[in-house]
């Protein structure tokens, strides 16, 4: 399906103003890397929610919520559309309705459909809140970066859970196959392990783009905001060990905690995110030493 799926998501994409083929690769290849590690899971929730995880129906939009949130990032930092646009298509997201300005008519069709595929409303209303949360964090970072004051790493990696944008692939997650996210959301170690594993993804990204960052003089990442601050401080060492540490956390939580399926792999998925996904994704997170800067199909 793979193939099949992208193109869909590109011709989805073509209404978004700067959408590119890479935000509908990236989401294809993510998409599908999560999906395959939670298939057996979800191939057993299928028989109380009748979801079943190889509809096409249901996997296309989770891919386009990806596709959003890669271009979300990219309108932020690299100026695809104007400020102006850039906040009507935030409202409009945030609020589930059509965007006020012409050429984003695929913001509208996106939330219309996950609105109607919802197996529980809570998580759709809870989706709108967290793009809110998702767009104001890439906001922040992006004025706290251009800014004179820099943040103290605690702020930093504050501002960086919601900028992950982990909470919005848990939620349409949860929408799409009735993961009952929003009754766990209840829960303070649920809580408690979406906050730890946001701050890992969090860690591994800014560790694995810091190269192409510092390249392009991109200052919303954890290791140069770090080495701005304190130039003669190990800061990879240092983040690593923040990363061994909020992983060892979430490893206890997980183990004294027992979520219902696939929360469980789902968890594990994002957690060992860098083992296939961001030696696949070379143009967005690393410098191509080969200098191709073509746009890789997934892996079939």
């Amino acid at each position: 399906m793979t193939e099949r799926a992208l193109q869909q998501v590109l011709e989805w994409g073509r209404s978004l103003t700067g959408f590119t083929d890479e935000h509908a690769v990236e989401a294809v290849r993510g998409g599908q890397y999560i999906l395959q590690w939670i298939h057996p899971s979800l191939r057993d929730t299928s028989a109380r929610t009748g979801r079943d995880p190889q509809d096409e129906s249901l996997i296309l939009p989770f891919y386009r919520e990806l596709a959003l949130l890669f271009w979300l990032d990219d309108c932020n930092d690299l100026g695809l559309i104007t400020p102006e646009q850039l906040a009507a298509v935030e409202r409009a997201l945030g609020q589930g309705v059509p965007c006020a300005l012409p050429g984003f008519e695929g913001c509208a069709a996106l939330r219309a459909s996950l609105a109607a595929l919802a197996y529980d409303g809570r998580d759709y209303a809870q989706l709108l809140d967290d793009t809110l949360c998702y767009c104001a964090a890439l906001r922040a970072g992006r004025a706290q970066a251009a800014g004179a004051e820099r943040w103290s790493y605690t702020e930093y990696l504050h501002n960086g859970v919601d900028s992950i944008a982990y909470a919005n692939v848990f939620c349409c997650l949860s929408l799409l196959w009735g993961l009952d996210m929003a009754s766990l959301r209840a829960r303070p170690a649920f809580r408690q392990v979406l906050r730890l594993i946001s701050a890992i993804g969090r860690l591994q990204n800014d560790l694995h783009g810091r190269d192409k960052d510092k390249s392009g003089g991109e200052a919303d990442n954890a290791a140069i905001l770090l080495s701005q601050r304190y130039p003669a401080m190990p800061v990879v060492e240092f983040l690593n060990d923040e990363l061994a540490g909020h992983t060892r956390m979430l490893h206890r939580v997980l183990a004294e905690e027992r979520f219902p399926a696939p929360w469980g792999a789902l968890i594990e998925a994002m957690a060992n995110l860098p083992a296939r996904y961001y030696q696949t994704s070379v143009n967005r997170y690393r410098n191509n030493a080969a200098g191709d800067a073509s746009v890789r199909r997934p892996e079939l």
